[in-house]
């Protein structure tokens, strides 16, 4: 089982005629450290450093799993500096969290990148390798805690019920303990306050690079070449890949104009060497769409996440 991530590209061409924009805001709904706050801040870098854009700031939000910053980015008519950075986890948690407001509200501008999942533990951990923690889970599922940096529905959740399914116990039965981002969950893994953590592999690389952290194993279809050595789950037999997503949306009510500077903007970003630069830093999958294509894959992700819910008997 796995939820499906359909891959795209949607390029402007043509040449940009207006003035680089000034002022451009990128809101990101959870916690410093996270990984929506890395992707928003290595765009705003790459967005000035290549002077696409000036003066870009990247402010936090934090709460009811992003869906605050979703129910502020709608409240924001008409304003076409704002946008806010989001990704799967907001999208779940609008179920979640029963938010009065939802993505069909906004202006899907951009889908900037994908990002494997990885299964983490401390340097300390009595758990040496994903079978030894896949056997220890099995044998006494209410022993073994599971850290996430998304609330209910967002891609932590979403992998670790997964994953409880695909090796035979019930999402149930599953203590999933939830952080508000990244930033708030490494602490957590580095703490032993979790038996392990599930999240981007990109949002823990200093302290994965450092030995801090050990990645037992990764939920791509093939290794990760900035992660050498690390097992893929299916290498393991364990029948499960999964990816999770980031991208850009701005409140409703823009105008055409405002909704083309975004769009041309983080086009120009995607097509520079300073943004390649940052996806393979990050070990990030280009994945980018805008527009339209990117309002359909919106549309499409929320009814994945429905059915899987569902199926998960978690909705």
């Amino acid at each position: 089982m796995s939820l499906l991530v359909i891959g795209g590209c949607g390029v402007m061409g043509e040449k940009k005629e207006t003035a680089e924009p000034v002022g451009l805001k990128i809101m990101v709904p959870n916690t410093k450290g996270g990984g929506y706050d890395t992707t928003a801040r290595a765009a705003a870098k790459v967005l000035q450093e290549t002077n696409i854009a000036r003066n870009v700031q990247v402010f936090n939000l934090p709460g009811a799993g992003g869906t605050r910053g979703l129910q502020e980015t709608v409240k924001e008519k008409g304003n076409g500096k704002l946008a806010m950075q989001m990704g799967l986890g907001v999208v779940g948690a609008v179920y979640a969290s029963k938010s009065r407001a939802s993505f069909a509200e906004t202006t899907p501008i951009a889908k900037l990148m994908e990002e494997a999942g990885a299964i983490v533990v401390p340097r300390d951990s009595p758990y040496r390798s994903i079978r030894e923690l896949i056997a220890a889970w099995q044998s006494n599922p209410k022993s073994i805690s599971v850290g996430g940096g998304s609330s209910a529905g967002g891609p932590d959740h979403l992998l670790s019920m997964m994953l409880a399914k695909a090796i035979g116990i019930s999402p149930k039965r599953v203590r999933y303990v939830r952080h508000d981002g990244g930033g708030e969950l490494l602490p957590a893994v580095l703490g032993g306050d979790v038996s392990f953590g599930v999240t981007g592999f990109g949002e823990f690389l200093e302290q994965i690079d450092s030995g801090e952290l050990r990645v037992l194993a990764v939920t791509s279809e093939k290794p990760i070449d900035i992660l050498p050595n690390i097992p893929t789950l299916e290498s393991v037999g364990i029948r499960l890949t999964f990816a999770n997503w980031r991208g850009i949306v701005a409140p409703p009510g823009i105008s055409f104009a405002e909704r083309k500077v975004w769009i041309e903007s983080l086009t120009a970003m995607h097509d520079s060497r300073e943004w390649k630069t940052e996806l393979a830093k990050h070990g990030w999958t280009d994945a980018f769409m805008t527009g339209f294509e990117f309002a359909g894959y919106l549309t499409d992700q929320d009814r994945q996440v429905a059915e899987i819910l569902a199926e998960l008997d978690l909705a």
